[in-house]
């Protein structure tokens, strides 16, 4: 779950106990999109998905953290996971009647509570045979969230990720939405530091070892820019063009970086000429 962009104090950082839970956490998210995977298919609507994101957390003893949050706030989000499908950019609320059909993009956002870390991992799946610009969306989108995450080392700045991603994707054609960032991750669901995905190399927090975050780029089909809808979560793009995101958690090493949402036996490829 994407937070908006602003700055705030400290970034988060973890003790290696602290990164362990996280890869327990983080590795049950993982597994959670790819059962997720399986339900996909025209027909099956998004409350579905919903309701299988919560029963399956709670065979493990989990909470759903987007569940009801912000606590307190007057508006808060209702359901166990997001679901936003084609020009939804990301928090679409799931609803028994939105019902996928065979073309469309749908992202499932999901973290879950373990032991009190949070584990915060999003995928775009294709529903059936998609267009071959929209194929190209996706995979555009991955790729950009696979560049930005290979510029994580110590020594390195924030604004790298963001430099990296904007270079990829604006050079395939696309908008990088700018309103909403990834996001410092650990006991608590959104903190320092603000990861967005444009910016200058250079700029922007250092990374130190155990500072721990998402990298999740929105990539839209069209223009950039998008817009809350009325029931305060749904963002969709001002063009109506299709939007897609992946969104992994990754913690800094003494000498690079470890995605933490990552399915047991499962590898990530750092390595790109596009990076």
């Amino acid at each position: 779950m994407a937070r908006r962009t602003k700055r705030r104090n400290q970034p988060v950082r973890l003790q290696p106990h602290e990164i362990e839970k996280m890869r327990v956490v983080g590795r049950f998210a993982a597994g959670l999109l790819a059962q997720v995977e399986g339900l996909i298919k025209p027909g099956i609507s998004t409350e579905e998905i919903d309701r299988f994101v919560d029963a399956e957390t709670r065979k493990r003893g989990a909470i759903s953290a987007p569940l009801g949050y912000p606590k307190g706030s007057a508006h808060p989000f209702p359901k166990h996971c997001c679901t936003s499908i084609n020009h939804i950019v990301c928090h679409g609320i799931p609803s028994a009647n939105d019902v996928l059909r065979e073309g469309d993009i749908v992202n499932v956002d999901v973290t879950p509570i373990i032991d009190g870390y949070y584990g915060d991992t999003s995928r775009t799946f294709c529903v059936g045979a998609v267009d071959p610009e929209v194929q190209r969306l996706v995979d555009d989108t991955y790729e950009a969230m696979r560049i930005g995450i290979a510029q994580v080392k110590p020594g390195g700045h924030v604004g790298d990720i963001g430099h990296a991603i904007q270079r990829f994707a604006e050079g395939r054609g696309h908008g990088v939405v700018r309103q909403f960032a990834g996001h410092g991750i650990g006991t608590i669901f959104h903190g320092p530091p603000t990861i967005s995905h444009v910016g200058r190399r250079g700029e922007g927090e250092l990374f130190e070892p155990g500072m721990t975050f998402t990298v999740e780029p929105m990539i839209n089909l069209g223009d950039w820019r998008c817009q809350i809808l009325a029931d305060h979560w749904t963002v969709v793009t001002v063009d109506g063009s299709l939007s897609a995101q992946f969104e992994h958690t990754v913690t800094v090493t003494e000498d690079g970086v470890e995605v933490l949402t990552l399915a047991e036996g499962a590898t990530f490829d750092l390595n790109s000429d596009s990076a």
